[in-house]
């Protein structure tokens, strides 16, 4: 019988669990043992998505020196899936870890990826949490304090740059300081434009 599922209403990922082992019923029993147990905590699930093998192999020498010749080979297969929850909950994400680690099932090993999405209001509430010495008010005072000065500052930038910034494109080794349209009048520019006409 197949585990229940809910419907994810956004699609928003918020954990990637991927389990892997050397066998495949232990892997395919806890997939199905994970997948029941977020359908409890509410938590919409979609997977086990199978994920490409890994492939392990090693040739040794069954003797030494004069032996070379009879080999024997080995090889490791890890067979590997891919659980998803969507649009959960991160303190139901994390119960249903734990819950995992607890009743961690033999020769399966798990490795989770989980994403915390904040909205903006809560990273300045944040923010304004780390630095409790500064009020909400003067903080908001301050920002709005650096704006002004950068737009007053503005001007004299330019001042400053535009020497550098007229000479932009141009080699450095350009004695003449002509501007580009007094180079597109000179009678040298106009000769090459009739000739290639």
């Amino acid at each position: 019988m197949r585990p229940l599922r809910r419907k994810a209403e956004y699609g928003l990922p918020v954990c990637d669990l991927q389990l892997r082992s050397y066998s495949v019923e232990n892997v395919e029993f806890f997939a199905d043992f994970a997948i029941r147990a977020a359908y409890y905590l509410n938590l919409p699930v979609s997977g086990p998505v199978p994920l490409p093998r890994i492939t392990e192999r090693w040739t040794v020498p069954r003797s030494n020196f004069v032996h070379k010749k009879s080999q024997e080979n080995f090889e490791r297969i890890t067979l590997r899936r891919l659980i998803q929850i969507k649009d959960g909950n991160p303190q139901a994400v994390q119960a249903w870890l734990a819950f995992l680690r607890k009743h961690a099932f033999y020769g399966v090993g798990m490795k989770a990826n989980i994403w915390e999405h904040e909205s903006l209001g809560t990273i300045i509430n944040f923010d304004l949490r780390i630095t409790s010495y500064i009020s909400c008010e003067s903080f908001a005072n301050e920002i709005i304090d650096v704006g002004k000065t950068m737009d007053q500052s503005l001007s004299e930038v330019q001042k400053t740059l535009e020497p550098h910034l007229s000479q932009f494109g141009q080699r450095q080794d350009n004695s003449s300081g002509n501007n580009i349209f007094d180079t597109l009048d000179s009678d040298r520019f106009a000769e090459r434009k009739t000739a290639r006409a």
